[in-house]
């Protein structure tokens, strides 16, 4: 039989995570960048240049039309994400667009039925779900290894200065912790437990209107989670799972997790949780400690390689979906987060 040419990936964007993404393709003999599109084609060809032999675009209709782009990793800034999605999947390719995929839970369900009446693959490239470790946890949740989960508990912070300028803070590049950062925990929340029957929470506001801070709480019949995000401190970084017989910690940063610490005893598992990060509950890891078993689940390059696997095992064996990220829970996230920003800012 004859072997299978590598999968062609077109990139639309030529920032640092398109850098990190063309990289790690380059971890997976099966798969190669064919095309990269930018407004400038300087930066089109120079990205191009660093990752074989693809071809450089500045008009993005025909770098749409390139046969030889399999599908589409759109790695623009936020408020490009569903317009460029439409037009790709107009075009009949299969898309990833990374996180958030929309900045508004409407524009994900206008992607969602696109994608359905084209017959075409689309996803949102929340990465972590695809994880070696996210995987093994939600594998062995399911199993019952820590019985029914009753909490999730996260927070995903990292400081960045409200500067002038900083597409962190900037409404019009849909900036925001939340769309920023609480994508992860709340998307990993849900693919734990499902969308909740009830949210709500709070959020800090920047002095552009954007959230400095986000903290979000999601109902369920038996469960509860509370997690956070924000750019007004670093934070611990981690995510807690608390089961009926036992725990377990998503360990630093949880986003791209590469350890898990497994409880026996769900209280040792928040104690642990509530000591942190730092020095001294790193000390404390290494010890051995009776209840406790870690496991490791390190990998090579950035972690989006996995994403790419399952992108391009779905594409070509006819899919339209993945059953580990589906659109739906993609908009159920923004639809929680759009709950929380409706609500009135709280003081500084």
């Amino acid at each position: 039989m004859a072997q299978q040419k590598p999968f062609g990936w077109g990139i639309m964007g030529t920032g640092a995570i398109a850098g990190l993404f063309a990289a790690d393709l380059g971890l997976l003999p099966q798969a190669r960048v064919a095309g990269v599109y930018s407004r400038s084609l300087e930066k089109a060809q120079n990205f191009a240049a660093r990752f074989g032999e693809a071809k450089a675009y500045d008009d993005e209709a025909a770098f749409l039309a390139d046969p030889a782009i399999e599908a589409v990793y759109i790695a623009t800034p936020n408020h490009l994400h569903a317009a460029q999605a439409l037009k790709a999947i107009a075009a009949g390719k299969p898309v990833l667009i990374e996180k958030p995929i929309a900045l508004a839970s409407a524009d994900v369900e206008a992607i969602a039925q696109a994608a359905s009446q084209r017959g075409v693959f689309a996803m949102e490239a929340l990465w972590t779900r695809f994880l070696p470790a996210v995987r093994r946890a939600r594998e062995q949740i399911a199993a019952g290894r820590i019985g029914a989960i009753r909490r999730i508990r996260a927070d995903l912070s990292y400081l960045h200065p409200e500067e002038p300028g900083s597409r962190f803070f900037d409404p019009a590049l849909g900036g925001g912790a939340a769309f920023d950062l609480g994508v992860y925990p709340l998307s990993l929340a849900l693919h734990l437990l499902r969308e909740p029957q009830a949210a709500g929470g709070s959020w800090l506001a920047a002095g552009t209107g954007v959230d400095r801070r986000s903290s979000f709480r999601l109902e369920y019949p038996v469960a509860v989670a509370d997690l956070s995000c924000g750019f007004d401190r670093n934070g611990t970084n981690r995510l807690l799972v608390e089961g009926e017989r036992g725990g377990l910690i998503f360990e630093a940063p949880f986003l791209k997790v590469q350890r898990l610490s497994w409880y026996a005893d769900a209280g040792k598992a928040v104690a642990a949780y509530g000591r942190g990060a730092g020095g001294v509950a790193r000390l404390l890891d290494r010890v051995p400690q009776p209840g406790r078993l870690g496991e490791s689940f390190a990998f090579p390059g950035s972690g989006l390689q996995f994403q790419a696997e399952a992108v391009m095992a779905a594409v070509r064996t006819g899919k339209s979906a993945c059953a580990e990220m589906p659109l739906g829970e993609s908009a159920a996230v923004l639809r929680i987060i759009e709950t929380v920003r409706a609500l009135p800012a709280t003081a500084p």
